[in-house]
């Protein structure tokens, strides 16, 4: 995947670093985090909503956002979950950054996708004719 340069809207959920909004409003994104948004500690549900209402693409660590019965592809701007090798802030924040800087975040929009190390999972709203796809 290569980056357009497009602007998208992105939320960082509660367990992302809010020191990575400075280098993602430096690629020219548009960031919110769920802490400005007095949101830390509401459950996921107050999270997703937040971010549909906004319409941007979430940004997380939280395992439960991949659960394709609770979010399924289409009903939301898209969630991007992060499965880094090291938890900690900075490994965390490059990790990130390096997807964000190498993908086209529109064509992940309405999708739900899961960035490992080695691949990006990626599940699109039925209808489609690739609804899960790969990328090494």
């Amino acid at each position: 995947m290569e980056s357009s340069g497009g602007i998208m809207k992105l939320k960082l959920d509660e367990n992302i670093s809010r020191h990575l909004k400075g280098n993602l409003l430096a690629l020219h994104h548009d960031v919110a985090t769920a802490a400005e948004e007095g949101l830390l500690g509401r459950p996921d549900t107050e999270i997703a909503k937040a971010a549909k209402a906004e319409q941007r693409i979430l940004l997380t660590l939280d395992l439960e956002f991949a659960d394709l019965r609770k979010y399924p592809p289409g009903t939301h701007p898209g969630i991007i979950l992060f499965r880094p090798k090291s938890f900690g802030p900075v490994a965390v924040n490059r990790f990130i950054e390096e997807f964000i800087r190498s993908s086209d975040l529109q064509q992940l929009k309405d999708c739900v996708v899961v960035v490992e190390t080695s691949q990006a999972r990626i599940r699109r709203p039925t209808g489609n004719d690739d609804s899960e796809t790969s990328v090494q």
